[in-house]
């Protein structure tokens, strides 16, 4: 049986490429397409749409929309409205963000716990169909319902997913989400810890890691040569090592090179600074956070991340998309996941 794998799409093509591109993953047997909104480039529900209107079955996820910026009731009336495009097919996929990029627009990401907690509960009920009340330290309703009046009034079929990096984000992941995304540029030894952090979570819900879909988002630069491969993925390791210095950390990435990248990087980095900072960079850390080189040096890569609790690789394709996409049509991950607490 093949490997359910998926498209991650960011802001590096136009949104008309980018459909054609959610088209053919379709064609070619992939079981989703995730839509990135984390800079502020492109927000994800308008090229979900996008995606919907040239699809008929490809699961449509976020991934992820930020849980500060949105009203929780137009939250879930915007996944409501997805719905109404792809029924069944729509993921909410809900983060918590990141510094400094929240603060300066005007958001104080405190206690982001609780801010996701309520969240998720608020548009959850929601999408049910509920009528909601909820006065919490973020969320205020005050007998709020999705007021459909000329169509059917339903439960939507919109799982909510979260995306965690952090222990406490991932163990909330585990207790309350209907699916966890975890992250790119991690090693796939960085899933080990998580695995742990998202089975304490749901263990306070009664549940097991069978039952939460974990999928995971893969840097995937595919090409013959692998130095060339290792090029296409050089320039975004290094904008991420001065960005989430913390997650590279975790996996393992050397705290010498972490402060010689940040010494060259200031937030937002330019493409001149990423270039010089990249020439710091080996290859052997490349390798370690992403799937690079040729399509069975990737096919393999990835592999590893299935074999360290990844249900769905969410594959983040640097240079040839269609390539990419082909390289893992009707592909089978040759391991088993850990499905298991």
């Amino acid at each position: 049986m093949a490997t359910p794998v998926a498209l991650y799409l960011q802001d590096a093509h136009p949104i008309r490429d980018s459909m054609s591109y959610a088209a053919y993953a379709e064609e070619r047997g992939f079981h989703a397409v995730w839509q990135a909104e984390s800079r502020l480039v492109r927000e994800a529900t308008v090229p979900l749409a996008a995606y919907a209107a040239v699809t008929g079955h490809i699961r449509l996820g976020s991934g992820v929309a930020d849980c500060w910026s949105r009203n929780p009731a137009r939250l879930a009336a915007t996944f409501s409205t997805l719905d109404d495009l792809a029924p069944g097919r729509v993921i909410c996929g809900l983060g918590a963000w990141w510094d400094p990029l929240a603060a300066k627009v005007g958001i104080r990401r405190r206690r982001p716990l609780t801010v996701m907690r309520e969240v998720v509960t608020a548009v959850r009920s929601l999408l049910h169909d509920e009528t909601v009340t909820f006065h919490g330290e973020w969320v205020h309703l005050d007998g709020v319902e999705l007021d459909y009046v000329y169509q059917e009034r339903r439960p939507k079929d919109v799982p909510i997913y979260i995306g965690a990096t952090g222990d406490r984000m991932l163990e909330l992941a585990g207790e309350i989400a209907d699916g966890v995304v975890l992250n790119y540029l991690v090693s796939p030894g960085y899933n080990d810890r998580a695995l742990e952090h998202i089975d304490a979570g749901l263990s306070r819900s009664g549940r097991s890691l069978a039952d939460l879909d974990r999928p995971q988002l893969v840097v995937c630069s595919v090409h013959e040569d692998e130095a060339t491969a290792l090029d296409l993925a050089r320039l975004m390791v290094t904008q991420y090592l001065g960005q989430q210095p913390h997650i590279m950390a975790a996996s393992g990435v050397p705290r010498s090179l972490l402060d010689a990248v940040g010494e060259v990087l200031t937030w937002p980095a330019t493409h001149e600074q990423v270039a010089a900072a990249s020439k710091l960079v080996p290859d052997e850390i490349v390798r370690m956070l992403t799937a690079s080189g040729s399509p069975d040096q990737v096919r393999t890569r990835v592999a590893d991340y299935v074999r360290h609790g990844c249900t769905c690789p969410v594959l983040y394709p640097l240079g040839d998309v269609r390539a990419m996409i082909d390289a893992f049509a009707g592909w089978s991950a040759p391991v088993t996941s850990t499905t298991t607490s």
